[in-house]
């Protein structure tokens, strides 16, 4: 009996650490019981459809995340991501609708603009020193900028039917293209993080960059490639917004930047960085995405929803100080 109590512990405990589950736990309990909540105040929310919206609703903000979760793993910031959004929206709807290039060029062409974007928030804050909140807002008002400069602040439509229409159609029933890719960046995120040494320096930088530096990982490299990753996967979200949407206007992505952050700093992430994970994040997109559901559910103000939002995040940074201090 001892040894098969032992045995199940020691499963539970390779099954969290594999998952990231450590610091999520408390998240996840969280949400569990807003949406037992929910499910008590509404009649809809405890619906096959109502889940099906709140899947549709997160895919941007869960990617978006995901790429927040690397730069935050290391001790970084990324202010840019929304303006990002943009830009990478603008060029693709530029390169399709105005240029009319072929959808896979115009994808190719927004992936590149994001890219660009990230590296040059990395360069600046590896070999010029620039603070990376200094860095990263410099790019939130650069990018932003350069969206508007497109169009001269006019919106794009006329995409492709079939485009918009693979963020419509559902597959099997309940899976669209945006929640699958989304679902794929989740999977492909996690699996990098547990199981590539290149995902587990992650957290050695953010842990101590001076000591992962001696013990051989190179910081500076790895920190533009994390914001080239975390503005690509900006630009991925850009585009399937512009799919959703079936336009694109340079005002988009306004604020999202906070919703990724708040999303990994509710799902365990360490704004310190060195501790987190995926998982974490993907039980904080979904706490956010369901407590704006239920809101809009309950018919509760946008402006009262923006109050209650930014609540939920100062208890969790204040949990997660309260936990450090203990």
């Amino acid at each position: 009996m001892v040894s098969t109590t032992a045995s199940e512990s020691q499963l539970m405990e390779r099954f969290s650490k594999f998952f990231s589950l450590s610091g999520a736990v408390g998240p996840l309990i969280g949400l569990l019981l807003l949406c037992a909540f929910l499910s008590f105040a509404t009649d809809s929310f405890l619906s096959f459809r109502n889940f099906l919206n709140i899947a549709d609703q997160i895919t941007v903000l869960g990617i978006m995340a995901v790429g927040m979760t690397f730069v935050i793993l290391i001790g970084g910031i990324d202010l840019s991501v929304g303006s990002v959004l943009a830009l990478s929206m603008m060029v693709l709807g530029y390169l399709n609708v105005v240029a009319e290039l072929p959808m896979a060029v115009a994808i190719a062409g927004a992936l590149i603009a994001a890219a660009f974007c990230g590296a040059l928030s990395g360069l600046l804050i590896t070999e010029f020193k620039v603070p990376a909140f200094i860095a990263t807002l410099a790019m939130m008002s650069i990018a932003r900028g350069v969206a508007n400069m497109i169009t001269n602040g006019s919106q794009i439509i006329g995409f492709p039917a079939w485009f918009n229409l693979g963020a419509i159609i559902r597959h099997f029933g309940f899976l669209t293209m945006t929640v699958a890719v989304m679902l794929v960046v989740f999977v492909v995120a996690m699996l990098f993080l547990r199981l590539r040494k290149e995902g587990r320096s992650l957290y050695a930088i953010g842990g101590n960059p001076e000591v992962a530096r001696l013990a051989g990982i190179n910081v500076k490299l790895a920190t533009v490639l994390v914001y080239v990753v975390c503005a690509l996967l900006s630009g991925l979200a850009g585009i399937l917004l512009a799919a959703r949407l079936d336009s694109v206007q340079p005002s988009s992505g306004v604020a999202y930047e906070l919703d990724a952050i708040a999303a990994v700093v509710i799902g365990g992430t360490s704004l310190s960085g060195g501790t987190g994970g995926i998982v974490g994040t993907l039980i904080g997109v979904l706490i956010i995405g369901v407590l704006r559901n239920g809101l809009n559910l309950l018919s509760v103000s946008p402006f009262l929803q923006a109050v209650i939002i930014g609540m939920v995040i100062v208890l969790a940074v204040a949990a997660e100080t309260f936990k450090q201090r203990r």
